[in-house]
C-alpha cells in the first residue's frame, strides 16, 4: 500500500471505554503464574503512561492549527481521544496497583514532573519530535503485543490483559499521526533521529530503574525460590529481545516513516476480535465515536 493512501484510510476513533469495574479484584501478582518480575514491569509501565499520555496530547495539539491537511487533522482529533482515554485508563488501573503495594504514585509524580522541565526548558517541537519517538516505542511494543501469544498469556489477568490488548491496537492505529505532523509543521531529519537516540536509552534505562525499585520493595522478593525463576523468565521474554531492539533503532533510518512496517491486516483483525458483532470488549465500551 502506497504512502499517502495508508494515511488516507487510517483510522483514528475515540472508544469511549472502561476497565475499572474488572480491575477491581486483581490480586497482588496477576501476571501469568503469579510472576513477580511479570507483574513489576506492566505496573511500571503503567506508572509511565499518564503522564506520557497528557504530554503526547499537549505536544501534538500545540501544532493542531498548523496541520492544513484535513484527513490528518482528523486523525490528529483522534489521536487526541485516544491518548485521553488511555491516560484515563491507566490511572484507573494505578489506583488498584497502588492499593496492592506498588509504587506507582511514586512513578507518576516523576514521569509527570520530568515531562513538565522538559517543556520548560526545550522548544515546542523539539517536545512533538519527542512525542513522535517515544510513539514508536509504544508502536513497536504495540504490535508484539498483538502478534505474540505468549505475550499475552504472560499478562495473565484477564482485566489486565484486555487493557493492555485495547492500548496496543489503538496505538496501532495511530502509530503514524504524531510523526506526520512533526513532518508537516517542518521538523527536521537530524532532530527526529538525535531526539530517538537520547529518549531510546533514558526510556530503557528508567524502565528498568522503576521496575527495580518496584520490586525491592516486594516483601515477596525476599521469599525463597522468588526472584530468580522470574527473572530467568524475563530473560526469556520478547519484551526483552535483540529483535525489539532493532525495531526501535529502525526509526535512526534516514526517511523512516512508521507506516513502512504495515500493521494493516492485524490492526483489522483485532478491530474485529475485539469491537466487531462479537467483540469480547464490547460490553466494556460506555459509547464510541469515529
Amino acid at each position: 500500500m502506497e504512502m499517502s493512501q495508508a494515511r488516507n484510510e487510517r483510522q483514528v476513533p475515540t472508544r469511549r471505554i472502561s476497565f475499572e469495574e474488572s480491575l477491581a479484584g486483581l490480586p497482588r501478582h496477576y501476571a501469568d503464574g503469579g510472576d513477580l518480575v511479570g507483574s513489576h514491569l506492566l505496573a511500571a509501565l503503567s506508572g509511565l503512561f499518564p503522564g506520557g499520555e497528557d504530554f503526547f496530547v499537549r505536544s501534538v495539539r500545540r501544532f493542531r492549527d498548523q496541520v492544513t491537511d484535513p484527513v490528518l487533522k482528523k486523525q490528529v482529533n483522534g489521536f487526541i481521544g485516544q491518548e485521553a482515554m488511555h491516560g484515563r485508563e491507566h490511572r484507573a488501573f494505578n489506583d488498584r496497583l497502588a492499593e496492592l503495594g506498588y509504587p506507582v504514585r511514586l512513578v507518576e509524580k516523576a514521569t509527570k514532573k520530568g515531562l513538565a522541565v522538559r517543556e520548560r526548558l526545550l522548544s515546542d517541537k523539539s517536545n512533538l519530535a519527542a512525542t513522535a519517538a517515544l510513539e514508536h516505542f509504544t508502536a513497536t511494543l504495540a504490535e508484539l503485543v498483538l502478534t505474540d501469544e505468549s505475550v499475552r498469556v504472560h499478562m495473565g489477568d484477564p482485566a489486565v490483559r484486555d487493557l493492555f490488548v485495547w492500548h496496543a491496537l489503538e496505538e496501532s492505529e495511530h502509530k503514524a499521526v504524531a510523526f506526520d505532523v512533526y513532518k508537516a509543521v517542518g521538523g527536521t531529519e537530524r532532530t527526529r533521529v538525535v531526539t530517538m537516540k537520547f529518549l531510546r536509552f533514558g526510556f530503557i534505562a528508567g524502565v528498568f530503574a522503576w521496575v527495580s525499585v518496584s520490586v525491592l520493595t516486594d516483601p515477596a522478593t525476599y521469599r525463597p525460590g522468588r526472584l530468580l525463576p522470574s527473572l530467568r523468565r524475563m530473560a526469556r521474554s520478547p519484551l526483552v529481545s535483540r529483535d525489539l531492539y532493532r525495531r526501535l533503532k529502525d526509526y535512526d533510518r534516514t526517511n523512516f516513516h512508521p507506516e513502512d512496517r504495515d500493521t494493516t491486516a492485524l490492526v483489522e483483525q483485532w478491530r474485529t476480535e475485539l469491537f466487531g458483532p462479537e467483540g469480547t470488549l464490547i460490553d466494556k465500551l460506555v459509547t464510541s465515536a469515529a
